[in-house]
């Protein structure tokens, strides 16, 4: 079964976020407690992050939320730029094609959101990247050379370009998912009662589109009979039968969306509640391996999967809250 990465021995990643004056504060909202919520679910914080403008200093949300901000270093070492816009693409703080490539060139992954990458799109951008539908049709009413995309995101080697809004929280999911197992990252979604979580070709809701959590309708439904069954597993062979699937084609299904197997994800999931369990709650060690379906040998599991055990977790998230 795959591990996820161990974060134990990797630095953080780090994550610039730059806001506009009026920035969207769902926006930031939305990316900010989606990284949060995974430094305090996972054994280890994966995550940092820092407040960037153009200039430093207080910058005001346009629901009048204010953030301190260091200005955009000339020499960027982060391994994330985020940009939160603003409500007006022709704002001079959102032409940033130098900012972009200062960080791109420094091996960075570039994220512009709704007006930000309207902006770039209209600058830079190429007619296969997306924005926020109601900038979309603004660019097409000023007579912009590309007819943005409708997805929630587009990516282009080092420049992700998105809509934005609520679908903020769908993106930023993705991004811990490259660096957090697959089951961290759904307890992050399940925190935040974010129900189904959407990839980056998924249509903007005005579209119609059902939505489902992977995009295949049979490998939600596992999942969903997964997180309902934490405390008493279900055996594969069950879950199998109850979707009219055979087993070789759910172990494909996991193996193409995850890169593990049924019961590797099963396992690893359980795993995660045990642990979000373990640094966000009183319950002792045997109650939260009884609650997540671990009867015998809980703490030897926790320690081949995470690298300690989960009374040395305990301890440190202890001795961490008394500093």
């Amino acid at each position: 079964m795959p591990k996820p990465p161990d974060t134990s021995t990797q630095r953080p990643q780090h994550f610039d976020i730059l806001v506009a004056p009026g920035y969207v504060l769902l926006e930031l909202a939305s990316l900010v407690d989606v990284l949060r919520l995974a430094n305090r679910v996972c054994p280890t914080p994966p995550f940092t992050y820092s407040y960037r403008s153009l200039k430093g200093g207080p910058i005001s949300s346009s629901s009048d939320a204010v953030v301190q901000t260091e200005a955009v270093p000339a020499q960027p070492n982060a391994d994330y730029l985020f940009v939160i816009g603003n409500s007006d693409p022709d704002h001079p703080a959102l032409s940033l094609g130098r900012v972009v490539s200062d960080y791109t060139f420094r091996g960075a992954k570039v994220f512009l959101l709704a007006e930000a990458a309207s902006r770039y799109i209209n600058e830079h951008g190429t007619d296969d990247m997306a924005t926020h539908w109601e900038n979309a049709s603004f660019l097409r009413e000023r007579g912009a050379r590309f007819e943005a995309k409708l997805s929630i995101a587009t990516e282009q080697g080092a420049v992700v370009t998105c809509a934005g809004m609520e679908a903020t929280t769908d993106i930023a999911l993705a991004v811990i998912g490259r660096h957090i197992s697959g089951p961290a990252k759904m307890t992050v979604a399940d925190i935040m009662l974010h129900e189904n979580i959407r990839d980056f070709s998924s249509m903007q809701p005005f579209s119609g589109a059902k939505l489902t959590s992977t995009g295949d309708a049979k490998l939600d439904q596992c999942i969903k009979l997964m997180q309902a069954n934490i405390e008493d597993p279900l055996p594969i062979h069950q879950i199998v039968e109850s979707l009219h699937l055979s087993n070789r084609s759910l172990e494909r299904k996991f193996k193409t969306f995850f890169g593990t197997t049924p019961n590797g994800f099963y396992r690893e999931m359980r795993l995660s509640k045990a642990n979000n369990l373990l640094l966000n709650t009183t319950m002792s060690v045997r109650e939260i391996g009884l609650a997540c379906g671990f009867p015998n040998g809980f703490s030897s599991i926790y320690k081949s999967f995470f690298g300690v055990t989960p009374f040395v977790i305990r301890r440190e998230k202890r001795a961490a809250s008394q500093r």
